[in-house]
């Protein structure tokens, strides 16, 4: 059996962080794969990297990076207070997808999640990403918001 492990994201795997948000329906619009990679992928992974409520996280399989997810902390007044985690930018290689491994990496997020105490977790999900939705409802995450975004 291959040992998956986790762990934080090094400037070295921005390449395939970025090749694997490109990956699918949505990212390969947004996302721009050519090398060099643009200065902007590697100044976003540098403010993220320095920031300690970010944590950009990759799972790799034999040394391969075949996941990743950034969680972010966020401390607020509501819920009295609490600290909550979100969930971003879950992506799993497209080869090594259906193998169990999403739910691998969701747990993980969940349990840093619970390892810095926070109250409640929560992710978005694009509208269209109907695989998406029955995957996190099978997790246990439960659609309770509707979500709005403003492209600067």
């Amino acid at each position: 059996m291959v040992e998956i492990a986790f762990r934080r994201a090094e400037r070295t795997d921005v390449t395939a962080i970025v090749a694997m948000l490109a990956d699918d329906m949505l990212g390969s619009s947004r996302e721009d794969i050519s090398e060099p990679l643009a200065d902007s992928y590697l100044r976003a992974f540098e403010a993220i990297d320095a920031d300690p409520n970010q944590l950009l996280a990759v799972m790799t399989e034999a040394g391969r990076v075949v996941g990743t997810l950034q969680l972010t902390f966020i401390a607020g007044l509501s819920r009295r207070g609490s600290l909550r985690g979100q969930i971003e930018a879950v992506r799993v290689a497209r080869d090594r997808q259906s193998a169990g491994l999403g739910q691998k990496m969701i747990d993980w997020a969940v349990g840093q999640c619970r390892e810095r105490g926070c109250a409640i977790v929560q992710l978005t999900t694009d509208r269209n990403r109907h695989d998406a939705h029955r995957f996190y409802e099978r997790l246990g995450f439960k659609q309770t918001h509707f979500g709005y975004k403003i492209d600067l």
